[in-house]
């Protein structure tokens, strides 16, 4: 999966409805795991990521780069049920930048305008693009936070649309992109590392994944995560 913090809800609701429609439970083993976004070597990796790319920057202007987490949005009337995938996100780039040692100012933000009828959480990566130029802050590195690799978010509306056209636009002096985790060694051994303490704990799922988020309208989301809470790893 490609979202790096929140597991595929659709994914597991799949799994879940299988076994219901034939009425019958599974005669294999499923566990999951959920979220892990304060992983050490994962931290480390997006570090690792930043600074050479900070490297590339003018060093008079290294200093002065204002680092814009972005992450795929989601629509407010999910944010407004209480899903916590902003708070899991956010938890990533604090975590991130105390590797860094908070070198430079930061910011986190979301791309990807997908359609919802209650507007989408804010602000948006455009938008704090263009508010920065506006006020003098023209050496901007984007980071994609909630993603496992590189894809058409990172590589044509990261690296094309606002890097390249919108930093036209306003005036940019420099726009970067750390490159996703990608095939970097410290993401897979911290997958290994998940997996390894995945089987050893013997919990089919993190004690957060069977919460249900407190304005859930979903009755299949409850049902789903019921399922997995009682699996046997």
């Amino acid at each position: 999966m490609n979202k790096l913090i929140q597991p595929c809800g659709s994914s597991l609701n799949a799994i879940y409805q299988y076994y219901n429609n034939k009425g019958e439970e599974p005669k294999m083993r499923w566990s999951a795991i959920d979220r892990w976004p304060t992983h050490p070597l994962l931290i480390e990796c997006f570090a690792d990521h930043i600074q050479k790319e900070l490297k590339k920057f003018p060093v008079e202007k290294r200093d002065d780069v204002v680092i814009l987490f972005s992450a795929h949005s989601l629509p407010m009337s999910v944010v407004n049920r209480g899903d916590p995938y902003p708070q899991e996100v956010g938890a990533t780039v604090q975590h991130v930048m105390e590797k860094l040692n908070h070198c430079n100012p930061y910011r986190l933000v979301w791309q990807s305008r997908v359609c919802g009828p209650h507007g989408l959480a804010r602000p948006q990566t455009d938008d704090t693009i263009k508010g920065l130029c506006e006020r003098g802050k023209k050496n901007i590195l984007l980071v994609p936070i909630a993603f496992t690799s590189d894809h058409i978010e990172t590589l044509h509306e990261l690296d094309i649309e606002y890097s390249q056209v919108l930093g036209k636009e306003c005036g940019a002096e420099n726009i970067r992109r750390a490159e996703s985790l990608n095939g970097n060694p410290l993401f897979f051994k911290a997958l290994a590392d998940l997996v390894q303490r995945h089987l050893k704990s013997k919990e089919a799922c993190s004690r957060q994944l069977p919460l249900r988020c407190q304005l859930c309208v979903n009755p299949v989301c409850g049902q789903t995560k019921a399922f997995f809470a009682r699996q046997k790893l």
